[in-house]
């Protein structure tokens, strides 16, 4: 009898956690996705020896759609990215030439930086790519947090697994760890600069770092975002990246 009553109280404990686990994605994916977005951003690429700063503009709409203009420096503006249903082109002003980026070359990466256009492409949320478990709880500067095992339940994720420390207040992740089938750590991103934009929390700084290559990583920082606006179809065509 007592040894029934033990299992039970353990089933339902992993049967929480269980729970625990979705519902924290659940609200994670709230945060971080929207219907659409328009954002302007910096992004700061520190290589071995010195660092360049790239600013952009960017328009999405859902997870299939969307389109980045590069205003700055002088030797990538003009030079325009367009995502469409799973497919990415580019067109490159000094060329006048667009050319779809498929295969391979989806895993090479945004003019030198530690983002790889892998990682640009996919918006998709996460509770549609991973299995979920709760597997600890820890403080990252002053902030608890969930500590999340992913597990991708699907084939076509740049990432087999991920683990992922969620602040337990405003459901947005602090940290992440990408990794291989493999189990090699990928890429590491941490989250700051955590801002209440038009009624949800979201991230306005992330650095990535490449673990496969040299270089201090790469600096995100949004410096404008707007959700949930009316943005143009004609954005999203091809016709639009020679414009």
């Amino acid at each position: 009898m007592k040894i029934s009553l033990v299992l039970v109280i353990t089933l339902l404990s992993f049967n929480l956690l269980g729970q625990s686990a979705i519902k924290v994605l659940e609200k994670v994916d709230k945060n971080m996705s929207s219907k659409n977005r328009i954002l302007e951003s910096t992004m700061t690429i520190n290589g071995k020896r010195n660092s360049r700063i790239v600013v952009s503009k960017s328009w999405a709409e859902g997870t299939k759609k969307s389109f980045t203009e590069y205003l700055s420096p002088a030797s990538e503006k003009g030079t325009k990215m367009l995502k469409l249903e799973g497919q990415l082109w580019i067109y490159s002003p000094s060329t006048d030439r667009t050319i779809q980026i498929s295969g391979n070359m989806l895993r090479q990466s945004v003019m030198g930086s530690d983002l790889s256009y892998e990682d640009m492409m996919d918006d998709r949320k996460l509770q549609d790519l991973y299995m979920e478990k709760l597997i600890d709880r820890e403080i990252i500067e002053g902030r608890n947090t969930w500590v999340i095992q992913l597990t991708a339940k699907v084939e076509n994720v740049a990432y087999h697994s991920q683990k992922m420390w969620v602040d337990t207040a405003r459901y947005v992740p602090l940290k992440q760890e990408l990794y291989a089938k493999s189990g090699q750590l990928l890429k590491k991103m941490e989250f700051k600069d955590i801002k209440n934009a038009q009624g949800r929390w979201f991230p306005y700084t992330t650095t990535y770092k490449d673990m496969l290559k040299d270089g201090k990583g790469t600096e995100f920082k949004i410096t404008s975002i707007l959700f949930d606006q009316s943005i143009p179809e004609y954005i999203f065509t091809k016709a639009a990246l020679k414009q």
